[in-house]
C-alpha cells in the first residue's frame, strides 16, 4: 500500500470506501473480538459497560467508549499473534457483492482506492491486502516495546471528522482531485459531504 510520499501525482481520482456496513454485511469489530475469545469479550463488555452506556446516552464520545472496550478486550495481546489470527479470519467476513463490484470498477479504471474505517489496523491491514486497496486509513492500536497492545489508540479513533482529516492529511484537500466516497452511517457523513461523488447505503447521493 502506498504512503503519502508514494501517492502518484498523476492520479486524479481517489475512491474512499468505509468498511463495516458498507463493504461488509455487518459490523466486524465485535465479531473479531468474539473470535479471539468469547469469555474475554463478555468480561470486557461488562467492565466497559459504564462507558458504553454513557455513549448510548450521549454523555461519552464514540472514541471514549471504544477505547474502554479495547483496553479491556485487547490490552496485553501480542500484535504478532493477532496478525496471525486476522490473516485466517478476514476471509470469513461476509461482503456486499454490489460494493465489491464497485471497488473492482474503480480498480479497473486505475483509481487510487483507499479503505477508510474506524475499525482497527490489527485486522484491517489484512483486509486491505485481500481486497487490493492501494491505501489504508483506520484506527491504529498502540503497541508497547514488547510488541503487545496497550489497549489505547495510536492517534484518534478514525470516525466522523477524523476520516476526512486523515484523508486530507495524506492526499491534500479534495479540490485537488476527484473524490468518490462510499459509506453507510453517521460516521461517514463528513467524508460524504467532502466528496464530489458519493454513495450512501448503496444508493448514489452525488452521482
Amino acid at each position: 500500500m502506498a504512503t503519502q510520499s508514494q501517492f502518484p501525482l498523476s492520479t486524479r481520482v481517489i475512491a474512499a470506501f468505509d468498511f463495516d456496513g458498507t463493504l461488509t454485511q455487518r459490523d466486524t469489530f465485535v465479531p473479531f473480538l468474539a473470535h479471539l475469545s468469547w469469555v474475554r469479550l463478555a468480561a470486557a463488555l461488562l467492565r466497559s459497560s459504564p462507558a458504553l452506556a454513557g455513549y448510548a446516552l450521549r454523555l461519552r464520545s464514540n472514541e471514549d467508549a471504544k477505547m474502554a472496550l479495547c483496553r479491556h478486550a485487547l490490552r496485553g495481546r501480542s500484535r504478532a499473534d493477532l496478525a496471525r489470527v486476522a490473516r485466517a479470519w478476514v476471509h470469513t467476513i461476509p461482503l456486499r457483492p454490489a460494493l465489491v463490484r464497485r471497488l473492482r470498477w474503480h480498480q479497473q479504471r486505475g483509481d487510487h482506492c483507499v479503505l477508510v474505517s474506524a475499525s482497527p489496523d490489527v485486522y484491517l491491514e489484512d483486509v486491505a491486502r485481500l481486497l487490493g486497496f492501494d491505501d489504508l486509513i483506520c484506527t491504529r492500536m498502540q503497541v508497547d516495546a514488547q510488541g503487545r497492545l496497550t489497549g489505547d489508540f495510536d492517534g484518534h479513533n478514525c470516525w466522523g471528522p477524523e476520516k476526512i482529516r486523515r484523508l486530507v492529511e495524506r492526499f491534500g484537500a479534495p479540490d485537488q482531485y476527484e473524490l468518490y466516497a462510499y459509506g453507510d452511517s453517521r460516521g461517514d457523513q463528513w467524508l460524504i459531504d467532502a466528496a464530489q461523488h458519493a454513495w450512501y447505503r448503496g444508493q448514489a447521493v452525488k452521482p
